[in-house]
């Protein structure tokens, strides 16, 4: 039974989407390719385009918004709508785009909270290795100049990055993105490290820049527990896996530096694939200055796993058909993941967890007391939502959010502050491997006419945004 809790002051309740996975018009007015077109056609299985149309119709879900009580929105700007090829020319019809986009969102009394970077490197960067190449940090951090000054007087909230441990641990891990590699662990660790560099030249930049907003980055983030929480061998597994998915990007972003342990276990980890990491002094300098500048941090919490020793070989499968049951997840000389008994998954093989997000957010309070403030940027569940008689009934997705809800503000009891709470996602969207039959939503789309309608969850979140409490 849920107690009644109140959300603090000021607290935002918000919808997530991404500019890939809502947008469309992925080949039109001036836009460069990514590497996910070039993916996509060749699979044939699934095309971003039109997605959700929001290109087009931002007014309408806008509209949904304000009616709704949703007042704060993620988005992310793609990158190659304002350089087609990463740097160099500017296309000015992209650039016009976010204007508008950006004073909708003000119309409605909707707050646009922005990402610079959410999946989608440019299609040449990415053949020439993506941020394992520094030039491309010198071209992010051109971008994201170029985006702070442009955007000063409609954008408060700027986040660098979303989920680099999963742009990492896609490509080179699981191999399952574009130009994907398997089991390359060194690749993945240099990639969150030159990332995290990114994110903090970026930091660094709209400082110097006197803007008057604020600044921070957004992580996955999965509490990693051991299987058999009284054996050695599980307790090393876990941590080994904590600090590929979790701790390197902690350190990171509130150290500034890599503690001892952290490091120890980054170089143990990328010796497992052959390689040896590339971590420099003016690396550490720039991630020190940029450690207390952080104005907040956002928390992507969706589930968290129980890590078992494993020593044999590799073997990965992600469920990206919502044929439950068909995960596999086991890294040699780092872990495997193990169900425990009496969880619940999705049909995804997601472990519903929402005591995991308290415990996480518990953790980055204690760990890194120079956090400022964090927000819950994205949490939601992939469900096979289905459409009777004008009504979709998502009662699954109502418990989820109010589970995860309840665990929240529990840690902000706990003395965690967090501002806010975004659902992923606003509306349908297009989900990566997943195509589309794998939907966040609170509002239904039907990707055939594009018609927009809100679900049950719509309802009771517009009931939780009006009065701020959870029952």
């Amino acid at each position: 039974m849920y107690g009644q809790h109140v959300f603090p002051q000021g607290f935002v309740f918000g919808g997530a989407t991404a500019a890939y996975q809502v947008e469309g018009a992925t080949h039109a007015y001036g836009k460069g390719l990514v590497a996910w077109d070039e993916h996509l056609a060749q699979q044939g299985r699934f095309s971003a385009d039109p997605a959700s149309d929001f290109y087009n119709r931002y007014e309408e879900d806008l509209e949904l918004c304000e009616r709704f009580g949703i007042n704060g929105l993620r988005i992310s700007i793609a990158w190659t709508r304002i350089f087609p090829t990463g740097i160099g020319e500017v296309n000015k019809e992209g650039v016009e785009f976010y204007h508008r986009l950006f004073q909708a969102c003000r119309a409605h009394h909707v707050e646009p909270y922005v990402t610079l970077h959410h999946f989608d490197s440019p299609l040449e960067m990415y053949r020439a290795g993506d941020f394992l190449n520094r030039d491309v940090i010198d071209a992010f951090e051109a971008y994201a100049r170029f985006c702070f000054e442009e955007y000063k007087d409609e954008v408060t909230y700027w986040f660098t990055f979303n989920e680099i441990a999963t742009n990492a641990l896609c490509r080179f891990i699981e191999g399952s993105w574009p130009m994907g590699e398997k089991y390359r662990i060194d690749k993945a660790l240099q990639c969150e490290h030159n990332m995290m560099v990114a994110h903090a030249r970026a930091v660094i930049a709209y400082k110097q820049g006197g803007y008057a907003g604020e600044i921070g980055i957004v992580h996955c983030l999965h509490i990693k527990y051991p299987y058999d929480p009284n054996s050695r061998e599980d307790i090393i597994a876990a941590s080994r896996d904590d600090v590929i998915k979790n701790r390197l990007l902690l350190d990171a972003t509130f150290r500034g530096s890599y503690a001892a342990d952290t490091r120890e276990i980054m170089d143990y980890l990328a010796g497992l694939s052959g390689g040896k990491l590339d971590i420099r002094a003016e690396d550490i300098e720039l991630l020190t200055k940029a450690a207390d500048l952080n104005d907040c941090m956002g928390v992507n919490y969706y589930r968290s796993q129980f890590v078992r020793a494993y020593d044999g070989e590799n073997d990965i499968h992600s469920n990206s058909t919502g044929d439950k049951g068909s995960s596999r997840y086991a890294l040699k000389g780092v872990g495997e993941y193990r169900m425990r008994e009496g969880l619940k998954t999705t049909d995804w093989d997601w472990i519903i967890y929402p005591e995991g997000l308290y415990d996480l957010l518990m953790h980055i309070k204690l760990a890194y007391p120079n956090y400022k403030k964090l927000y819950i940027t994205e949490n939601g569940m992939g469900y096979k939502d289905t459409f009777e008689n004008g009504i979709i009934d998502d009662e699954p997705r109502i418990d989820y959010i109010r589970q995860h809800l309840d665990w929240t503000l529990r840690a902000v009891e706990g003395g965690v502050n967090v501002m806010g709470y975004f659902v992923w996602s606003l509306q349908d969207q297009f989900s990566w491997t997943n195509g589309y039959n794998k939907r966040y939503g609170l509002f239904y789309v039907d990707f055939e006419t594009q018609e927009r309608y809100p679900k049950a969850s719509a309802y009771w979140f517009e009931q939780l945004s009006r009065t701020g409490h959870l029952l």
